[in-house]
């Protein structure tokens, strides 16, 4: 079992899971992180850091969320690691409520 970010952490972004992590597993994109599943090992430090809730333990994603753990994997390839906190986007807190963020996810 590995943990995945959802579509809560579109354009909220926010690092504080990053600071936690004992093996550099984010990944960070132009608009959201996500977890590489080959190096996560499941410690679960991430999870009540995220202050968006936007940390699952793969077994625990709802069903209509299951399509992040392979979004989660493509993209930890792709994008480069981030091993350090970093301020979130300026209006973050204006999104972190919103629901169904997938469409404004930047893959590039």
């Amino acid at each position: 079992m590995t943990f995945v970010v959802i579509d809560k952490c579109i354009r909220c972004k926010y690092t504080d899971c990053v600071e936690v992590c004992p093996v550099d597993c984010f990944r960070e994109g132009p608009n959201m992180l996500v977890i590489d599943p080959d190096e996560c090992i499941d410690c679960n430090l991430c999870v009540p850091e995220c202050p968006v809730d936007a940390i699952f333990a793969e077994d625990d994603l709802p069903e209509e969320k299951k399509d992040f753990i392979a979004l989660n994997k493509k993209l930890s390839k792709q994008w480069p690691m981030i091993t350090a906190m970093k301020p979130a986007p300026v209006d973050a807190d204006q999104w972190k409520d919103v629901p169904d963020k997938l469409q404004y996810l930047e893959e590039n």
